[in-house]
């Protein structure tokens, strides 16, 4: 948790925040990159403002503890990175297909994800004034049915790209869609179909590209798909991708969500709290409101069914959750005063809230519940 002083005194700490440990990603990150061998590189996933945590904080962070390159979703997060002074290697995994795009790409020294021929032919057209070829990426749909060129086609589109003059290849990659199962049987069928095309190009002489393929889950639970590269994104922010792989290697949450007491209020028994009432005092009680609530990221079908710490604590939350607030039963606690600090996610005392909980109660995934805190919570660095 910050610092008191830094509590009292910081402006971004007056309603809520998410605290980012910085440590904790560092050490996240020192895991991983221990967990693999050491020619094997470590592409951090940092889209989507790095699953909720801060793109560049993050980036900086990896890069100084062990990963060699950065994977984002979009242009403007590359060139978001890029703005930072950060020179690593961004491979952007969206599809990109218009002539401007492929302009920013270059201007900014982003590699392109290639699907089909039409991209490639995109990509090498603008390219053909360039000083240098155009460093990209090629997909291969083994089975996700996402982006990609589908396997069985790709020695064909390998081998076309590679006669584009002004086109260089720097990696060839593919998904998988179920690595989290603790059935390995997709994860295995999509891996013998990647790996029947890498042999195949090198049978032609072509194979000495780059390949990747594991995600987390694959990563931790898959040595035989690390390749060249794995793509990490969430065990590097401190949460398991599968219960089953909690046993590899050691992880800590990096993100902590935290915000103040607003107005303590004695309430009577049969008092309805919130929008429609959704809870009915049983009994005189005293309430808090919590200045968070779903525009802030937190899920308003969590109403009624979240525990947050307060004091070392755990307490639940009444009624609807709002856009601005939610509403906390503290009738057992003593002392409690405006200001003080609620926990939503981490650790107080000896207790710990975890995304998974609430991903769990939702029926939903933890990606998902990371990527929903909203920029209007500061992210605070904290080591």
């Amino acid at each position: 948790m910050l610092s008191q002083e830094r509590l009292t005194s910081s402006h971004e700490c007056e309603r809520a925040w998410i605290e980012i440990d910085v440590a904790a990603l560092a050490a996240n990150t020192q895991q991983l990159r221990q967990w693999l061998d050491p020619n094997t590189g470590l592409l951090a996933v940092v889209k989507a403002d790095a699953y909720g945590h801060g793109a560049v904080i993050v980036a900086q962070t990896v890069l100084a503890h062990g990963a060699t390159e950065l994977g984002v979703a979009t242009i403007p997060e590359g060139i978001a990175l890029r703005q930072a002074g950060i020179s690593a290697p961004i491979l952007v995994l969206g599809s990109v297909n218009l002539p401007v795009q492929v302009q920013m790409m270059a201007q900014w020294q982003l590699q392109p994800t290639l699907s089909t021929p039409k991209q490639a032919l995109i990509f090498s057209d603008y390219a053909d004034h360039l000083q240098e070829p155009l460093d990209v990426q090629l997909m291969i749909d083994t089975g996700m049915g996402r982006l990609g060129c589908s396997w069985q086609d790709a020695v064909g589109f390998v081998q076309f790209v590679q006669r584009l003059p002004h086109l260089r290849i720097q990696g060839l990659y593919s998904h998988f869609a179920s690595a989290d199962d603790p059935d390995s049987t997709l994860m295995l069928q999509q891996q013998a179909a990647f790996e029947q095309v890498v042999r195949e190009l090198k049978t032609l002489g072509l194979g000495n590209v780059r390949c990747h393929m594991a995600n987390s889950a694959a990563t931790l639970g898959n040595p035989a798909s690390h390749y060249d590269l794995v793509r990490v994104g969430l065990s590097l922010y401190g949460v398991y991708p599968a219960a089953h792989l909690r046993q590899t290697v050691s992880l800590r949450p990096v993100m902590q969500v935290r915000a103040r007491i607003t107005l303590i209020k004695e309430i009577p028994a049969g008092a309805g709290i919130s929008y429609g009432h959704q809870f009915i005092a049983p009994k005189p009680m005293k309430i808090a409101v919590v200045g968070i609530g779903y525009a802030d990221g937190v899920p308003r079908l969590l109403s009624n069914q979240l525990e947050v710490l307060v004091q070392g604590r755990r307490v639940r939350q009444v009624g609807a959750i709002t856009m601005d607030q939610l509403m906390i039963d503290v009738s057992d606690l003593e002392g409690l005063q405006e200001g003080d600090i609620v926990t939503l996610l981490g650790d107080d005392g000896n207790d710990c809230l975890t995304v998974d909980t609430w991903a769990q109660t939702l029926g939903t995934i933890p990606w998902e519940i990371l990527c929903g805190f909203k920029n209007r919570l500061p992210r605070i660095p904290v080591d």
